[in-house]
């Protein structure tokens, strides 16, 4: 698109989906399902790695590490990369990748090489993760609605959720190498799916090639890299005081920081990520609440496999079966966000949505290891409709004053945060769980569930900045 006037972002359901928009969200779908299932199936399979490898739980623990940290590297590529070759044809380059960071994870023989591979595959999931979300608004011409974001994000949803059962089941009755596996068919039909639905947008020829500010990314990907080490590290002996949670932190908020006054001076020269759009209210706020969303959603995520599994004492699969009914609360969330946001707005459906996400933890926090499963299967699946519907406002209102040229900025702008905020609330939950064991499993767990109970409920603070339901219907 050429033309760089605002759009406005239409945020209901009014408008239906076209086709051609629907066939280019199906193939973003299957092509970034698998990236997405993968990065939850392995983390439940670290004790078996640890065993089958001869590794030691701290070195296999860089099999999701490294991971991680590949993926926030990649992602500020995503925007120039696109503009220099088009998104599709880096959509297809990013699969490809995928699939072959999969299949050598399949075939690794120690723990060195599957660290080094899962590597390969994280760099491929941070290209894939904003390109699903800018090509599927490309797609609908720079408009989005909650319509369209629910269904791009379906999988972002329900990953953390399936990923648990699928990997359940492939370890109970295959190999490990499975996990990895897997993908492989998976990736083959989304890359057919791409080439046949997927408009071409490659740059006409004679455009000006878009430079890369490599000096914003050798400030940012080291910075992020930084921040996202320090806050996994968070959780070891000594804390926040630790050398490998401290020195990694402040160097990369230092760098952060020398990165966001360079990039947000005044001028046309190109930057990595544009923070300046940050400045727009809708952007701006949407970023705020998936931060705060990615810790609070990520956080009892990342406990309720841990509690079912340690204090339960539930096996790997039947543990991932038991968190169904959040992924059946998850899924029946998105068939009603859309009429909601179109009748009360953005602001009040993310309140109200973290104050139910919020109140479907508080069981767990008073839960012991004889609880009713019919009671904790009641919260999950009221916590999956809370954790199901509150993204897809903010994610469908970060747009509406951005200009299209802007859309692959903004993409990274919201997904670094939700990223960020991910590992921020894991960090947390962890610290305290592993601070609490003294006192017990059972005191453990409930204190931790209270942690991320908390951080849920403080999530409502930038929820409240975003643009009322009045400002929603005005033409920018």
């Amino acid at each position: 698109m050429t033309d760089t006037s605002v759009e406005r972002t239409d945020t209901g359901t009014s408008e239906k989906l076209t086709p051609q928009v629907r066939n280019a969200v199906l193939a973003l779908i299957v092509g970034g399902i698998a990236a997405i299932l993968d990065s939850t199936m392995v983390t439940i399979a670290l004790h078996t790695l640890t065993v089958s490898l001869h590794s030691t739980v701290g070195t296999i623990q860089w099999v999701t590490t490294g991971y991680l940290l590949a993926m926030v590297v990649a992602i500020p590529v995503t925007g120039w990369a696109e503009s220099r070759w088009g998104g599709k044809r880096l959509w297809t380059a990013a699969l490809v990748l995928f699939v072959a960071g999969s299949a050598l994870c399949a075939l690794a023989w120690n723990d060195a090489s599957l660290i080094g591979f899962r590597v390969l595959q994280g760099f491929a999931a941070g290209l894939i993760f904003p390109l699903m979300q800018t090509l599927g608004v490309r797609a609908a011409g720079g408009r989005t609605s909650s319509r369209l974001i629910a269904t791009i994000s379906l999988p972002l949803a329900l990953g953390p959720v399936l990923g648990p059962v699928l990997g359940g089941v492939i370890l109970n009755w295959l190999s490990w190498r499975w996990l990895f596996l897997v993908n492989v068919p998976v990736i083959a039909v989304g890359l057919v799916l791409a080439q046949r639905l997927l408009p071409a947008d490659r740059p006409e020829p004679g455009t000006p090639r878009t430079r890369l500010d490599l000096t914003g990314l050798l400030l940012l990907a080291p910075a992020l890299t930084g921040i996202v080490l320090g806050l996994s590290n968070l959780s070891q002996d000594g804390g926040v005081g630790h050398p490998e949670v401290l020195v990694p932190l402040l160097a990369g908020t230092a760098l952060l920081g020398v990165f966001t006054v360079r990039a947000a001076r005044p001028g046309d020269r190109p930057s990595v990520v544009d923070v300046r759009l940050l400045r727009l209210r809708s952007l701006g706020s949407a970023s705020a609440v998936l931060f705060t969303a990615g810790a609070a959603l990520y956080a009892g995520m990342f406990l309720l496999p841990l509690y079912y599994q340690q204090l339960r004492g539930e096996s790997v699969l039947h543990a991932g079966l038991l968190l169904i009914p959040q992924g059946i609360g998850s899924l029946a969330a998105r068939l009603t966000v859309g009429t909601l946001v179109t009748r009360f707005g953005a602001r009040p459906v993310t309140v109200a949505s973290f104050l139910v996400a919020a109140a479907a933890t508080v069981p767990f926090a008073l839960a012991g290891p004889h609880t009713s499963q019919w009671l904790l299967a009641a919260a999950l699946l009221i916590r999956g409709l809370g954790i199901g519907t509150v993204l897809i406002p903010p994610m469908a209102v970060a747009y509406r004053d951005v200009p299209p040229a802007g859309i692959p900025h903004a993409t990274m702008n919201t997904r670094i945060a939700q990223q960020v905020g991910t590992s921020f609330g894991i960090a947390i939950v962890a610290v305290a769980l592993q601070s609490l064991l003294v006192h017990g499993a059972t005191s453990a767990f409930q204190g931790a569930f209270w942690w991320a109970t908390g951080i849920t409920v403080a999530a409502l603070v930038p929820a409240l900045a975003l643009p009322s339901a009045e400002a929603e219907g005005q033409a920018v």
